[in-house]
């Protein structure tokens, strides 16, 4: 189950710094956090988790394979990319094949690195490829509204729910917001998602702070983080410069390097995980002998369909679920104590997979 995140933004923003960084240090984690070139703009990422090497210590692991993401870069956006300006159709192209949006805002200042619009206002910028995927959204929603009219005259019940949802989204756009926040019922959950509008993508802002800034962040991350809060979406301060020097370094020293700049951990592992948040996943394992191993589900996720991401017949043949919660496999220093101490359960196909779970699949062949 592969999951995509597309960086996006302006020229000069550091865009394509943090994700050459992030390619870069995923290379070098190729331990723990082996990284591939899918093409050469996707970057596929190992996501960070301290759990997992617990997990493996525990159980003596040979082998440790992290879950993963995928980070497309895509092609720089300026004003007017809704009608093709700059590389605009080639850009909100890519943007559809993505599951949410990081989008890079320039808050640091540096009289060497010009801006396209020649000042320094990430909300701004923000509000710009905002408004030109509210556009290009409009564009698309008329189009396709004006080729379902034989099918409504016909009364054809899919059309009406395509026609009557593209209105919705039609209205919301025409009111200045994204369609994001048009509230859908469940039963037309599968149809709206299927309408890949780009505003229904979730954002999640990178602000690209100054070096001496990346702790604390400045007064243009925090009208970020305002504007972030205020539209129910998320933000993560990064400095691509430093992210770009500890790609460099091998682990040990990049360690040090952080402490000496008094951060927890490097700000791509930040991006990363707020990544996995947004898109609302979470993570079981497999633990043995041979490998310790993360997965990654949606929220929610009944366990046989969680099964069934290792592979199909483990769904089709689902039996049961020997499941320890995380907290109690460490607790009991793993599977044979866990078992003693009666933690293990046996979960059936109504159990919903919890965050951290250590996961053994029983199934017909």
């Amino acid at each position: 189950m592969g999951f995509k995140m597309g960086i996006v933004g302006l020229p000069n923003v550091g865009k394509s710094t943090t994700f050459n960084a992030l390619t870069k240090t995923a290379a070098a984690q190729a331990a723990n956090f082996p990284f591939c070139t899918i093409e050469p703009n996707v970057g596929d990422v190992g996501v960070p988790d301290a759990r997992l090497d617990k997990l493996a210590a525990i159980a003596t692991s040979k082998q440790i394979i992290p879950t993963r993401m995928t980070f497309v870069d895509i092609a720089g956006l300026v004003k007017g990319a809704s009608k093709g300006e700059g590389l605009g159709n080639q850009f909100l192209a890519n943007i559809r094949e993505v599951d949410a949006i990081a989008h890079v805002l320039r808050c640091f200042e540096d009289k060497d690195v010009t801006h396209v619009e020649d000042r320094i206002d990430p909300v701004a910028d923000a509000e710009t490829i905002e408004t030109e995927l509210m556009l290009a959204d409009l564009e698309s929603i008329e189009k396709r509204r004006a080729n379902l009219v034989r099918k409504l005259k016909g009364n054809d019940k899919e059309a009406q729910q395509q026609d009557r949802l593209l209105q919705e989204a039609q209205e919301m756009l025409e009111s200045g917001k994204p369609a994001r926040l048009v509230e859908v019922d469940a039963e037309d959950a599968k149809a709206w998602s299927m309408l890949q509008l780009l505003t229904t993508k979730p954002v999640l802002y990178v602000c690209n702070v100054g070096e001496s800034e990346s702790v604390e962040g400045n007064a243009h991350s925090k009208a970020v983080a305002e504007m972030a809060a205020h539209q129910g979406n998320s933000h993560v301060i990064i400095s691509a410069q430093i992210e770009e020097e500890i790609s460099q370094l091998d682990a040990d020293e990049a360690n040090m390097f952080l402490e000496e700049m008094g951060l927890a951990e490097a700000g791509l592992d930040r991006l990363i995980r707020a990544g996995y948040e947004l898109l609302q996943l979470e993570t079981y394992f497999t633990v043995g002998p041979k490998e310790a191993r993360a997965w990654t589900i949606k929220k929610g996720t009944l366990a046989p369909q969680a099964a069934g991401v290792i592979h199909g017949d483990f769904e089709k043949g689902f039996i049961r679920a020997e499941t320890i919660a995380y907290d109690d496999y460490i607790a009991c220093d793993g599977e044979s104590g866990a078992k003693e101490a009666g933690k293990m359960r046996a979960e059936g196909k109504s159990y919903l997979v919890q965050d951290g779970d250590v996961m053994h699949f029983l199934f017909n062949t």
